[in-house]
């Protein structure tokens, strides 16, 4: 699903025809679309079925916010507007952010009969999961409010190959495509199968079992694993490598 968002100058509509949006700033609002919205073709009509996903405005009078149970809220890191060439994105170009900074986080969750603090701290660097949370604007800036089981992991520079991994995920350098077939024929990039095979960079202290006690995972670094596809988060480091993010249950065998 292709997740859009429409501006003033992209969508000519008026707020009296659409009583839902009203108090919304178009600005703000996204639709979930499985198509491109031409201008001027919509209607009332078109947001029929349409998931509207809007950040929640806190008022000034309010100074803080305080998740609860094992929640966290996290400042989300400002999409770049241009290339490391100077270059002005369009809106349409700008990478989604999927990091931010920690700064609340609550009191923790409770299994079964025990209580586990937040393993992350405020001013932490964190990565997490694609459409994760709930976004909320606060102080004038954009914030995610969002379980800590959403959050990959900690990432204290800017290549994505030192992630941390949290809780039970485990964090793969995926492996090259194959550009030959068995007989030879080189592949073009479309026929190039996604690979599901990687290696083991990282993988997170564990998951906690109902009485509270540390349960490692059954994989180590540098192990070459089989995992699911289309699992997890992908990224791309700084060398141009592929990296995936994923929990240790998406992964389905160690190779040797």
């Amino acid at each position: 699903m292709a997740t859009s968002q429409l501006t003033a100058s992209s969508v000519t509509a008026s707020a009296r025809n659409l009583a839902s949006l009203q108090g919304l700033r178009l600005s703000t609002v996204k639709f979930s679309s499985f198509g491109t919205l031409k201008p001027g073709a919509v209607t009332s009509r078109s947001f029929r079925g349409l998931v509207v996903k809007a950040a929640t405005v806190v008022a000034p009078k309010y100074t803080s916010v305080k998740p609860l149970g094992d929640r966290v809220l996290v400042k989300i890191k400002e999409t770049e507007e241009k290339t490391e060439g100077g270059i002005l994105l369009p809106t349409t170009a700008q990478s989604k952010p999927q990091g931010g900074e920690v700064v609340a986080v609550g009191e923790g969750k409770t299994i079964g009969n025990a209580k586990s603090e937040s393993s992350v701290k405020t001013g932490a660097q964190v990565i997490y999961s694609k459409y994760a949370g709930t976004e909320v604007e606060f102080n004038g800036a954009n914030h995610l409010l969002l379980k800590e089981d959403d959050i990959v992991g900690l990432l204290e520079t800017d290549d994505i190959k030192d992630l941390k991994p949290l809780n039970d995920r485990v964090f793969i350098k995926v492996s090259e495509a194959e550009e030959k077939t068995a007989g030879g024929l080189l592949l073009t990039e479309a026929s190039k199968e996604k690979p599901s095979i990687g290696t083991v960079i990282a993988v997170g202290p564990g998951t906690l079992d109902e009485e509270g006690n540390l349960k490692p995972l059954s994989v180590s670094p540098g192990n070459t694993v089989l995992y699911s596809k289309y699992a997890g988060n992908d990224f791309k480091g700084n060398d141009g490598s592929n990296y995936i993010a994923l929990r240790a249950s998406d992964v389905m065998a160690v190779l040797s």
